[in-house]
């Protein structure tokens, strides 16, 4: 079975999703199955997610069930388990018709996002269906983000940004596909945090994937689609739509991040990504002589099966000569694991930059019949504390920074101890402030010099 579990730390947030097709929104009004009717008390503070296996509804008569996070009105819709329901696990919810699934109680911390796993039921034809967020309880509600289409038997995730604070309560409702049935896993809702800045930066808590800062002020807005954040919930990274790679991923590496979960290896395409933009597919770097690099390791997310499957979107990868990636990165990014099992955490930003690079075929500049650039070089920085509490003040003049750059060829020594050099070699070569977050006086001390252990 795959692993789901409670997600108790705050993760950051903030992304917008775009739909290739958005349908007119529902009006908003009190008349729904979730309004006055079904209002609770119960309100919940910390970020989690609602996993679906801990309930039982066998019927698409409206009713209400009580689950791991609290009690849900299903409407037109039941918690499945048949080999036709798309799931993680053993059980997701079925809805049918203009069903609705929503919570009969509040997040009392507001939300950055809500995510949802999605797909058909068997062999169903398409559907779509829209989230909707409540601030008085269930009296009203009003959409949230785009209305999502649904076409596919293997589940996507729907990211929606909702930056609001307060209580608030969510439902899922079916909006098109007549008798088509969908299936919704895995909802998340990811806490509000007032001190998240830059339009979309992301939670400024502990464990959090851009606590060290956004090295290139990125922002979720298409107006700037080479330096467009993504809040991939498992990592932070800002994309480049016109290399179709990201300019550089942020995430965090403790012991929370590591489980059993097994490599799931499902390259595929971000089919997320603003409406008009090229999605690289997970066959696009076939025959090219480079590998699918990832930025995010796979083996970093070990923790569930969702953290694992993000990091094989196509917008997490580089076009990685295969040397470099096998060995060299391999390398240290398992030596930042052991890092963890010996009782640290580290916050990891990974980036390239550059054209041109030497795989197994010779040098290139392109893949993917130029829609992916080849970088010339691929450089990571890691931060590395003690486990603790408030970890962004436990960073000091004398912390532990491990900064590396590496030309991205297939001649490269295994030894990435051999490309260490300094965070401000890194900003010189690509213009970003990469530890933003810290002090001034502690970045001049731990950028300047080459880490010696």
């Amino acid at each position: 079975m795959k692993n789901k579990f409670l997600l108790l730390n705050v993760l950051a947030a903030s992304l917008i999703f775009t739909s290739c097709k958005k349908e007119e929104a529902l009006p908003v009004d009190s008349t729904t199955p979730f309004a006055a009717g079904a209002k609770s008390t119960q309100a919940i503070s910390q970020t989690f997610i609602e996993t679906f296996e801990s309930g039982t509804k066998t019927a698409y008569a409206v009713g209400s069930v009580s689950l791991t996070s609290g009690s849900w009105t299903l409407d037109n819709a039941l918690i499945g388990s048949l080999s036709g329901d798309a799931k993680n696990g053993s059980q997701s919810v079925r809805i049918t018709s203009t069903g609705t699934l929503g919570m009969n109680f509040d997040v009392s911390t507001g939300a950055s996002t809500v995510t949802a796993q999605y797909a058909t039921y068997g062999s169903d034809g398409a559907s779509s269906f829209q989230l909707w967020v409540s601030a008085n309880g269930g009296s009203t509600y009003s959409q949230v983000g785009s209305t999502i289409s649904v076409s596919s038997h293997t589940l996507n995730t729907a990211t929606f940004t909702v930056n609001q604070s307060g209580s608030l309560r969510f439902q899922i409702r079916k909006v098109s596909g007549g008798s088509n049935r969908i299936n919704i896993d895995d909802v998340t809702v990811n806490s509000y945090d007032s001190g998240s800045t830059g339009g979309g930066t992301g939670s400024v808590g502990d464990n959090t994937n851009l606590l060290m800062g956004n090295p290139s002020s990125a922002v979720n807005n298409t107006s700037y689609p080479a330096n467009y954040l993504i809040d991939q919930t498992y990592y932070i990274e800002s994309y480049n739509r016109d290399r179709g790679t990201p300019n550089w991923v942020s995430w965090y590496l403790g012991s929370s991040s590591l489980g059993s979960t097994d490599r799931l290896n499902n390259f595929r395409a971000d089919t997320n990504l603003p409406a008009g933009w090229y999605e690289v597919q997970g066959t696009d770097y076939s025959g090219s002589g480079f590998d699918r690099g990832h930025n995010c390791p796979s083996a970093d997310r070990t923790s569930s099966t969702a953290a694992n499957s993000a990091t094989f979107l196509m917008d997490n990868m580089i076009p990685q000569a295969p040397n470099n990636n096998q060995k060299t990165w391999a390398n240290m990014e398992n030596y930042l694991r052991s890092l963890v099992t010996s009782g640290n955490e580290v916050y990891i930003v990974m980036g390239s930059y550059g054209t041109g690079g030497t795989g197994t075929n010779g040098y290139a500049t392109t893949v993917a019949s130029g829609n992916v650039n080849v970088p010339s070089n691929v450089w990571k920085v890691a931060v590395v504390i003690p486990d603790g509490n408030n970890d962004i003040n436990r960073v000091t003049t004398t912390t532990r920074v491990i900064a590396v750059n590496t030309p991205n060829n297939n001649s490269i020594n295994s030894d990435w101890t051999q490309y260490k050099c300094t965070v401000r070699s890194i900003e010189s070569a690509t213009g970003y402030n990469i530890l933003s977050a810290l002090p001034q006086s502690v970045q001049d001390a731990v950028e300047t010099k080459v880490d010696n252990q």
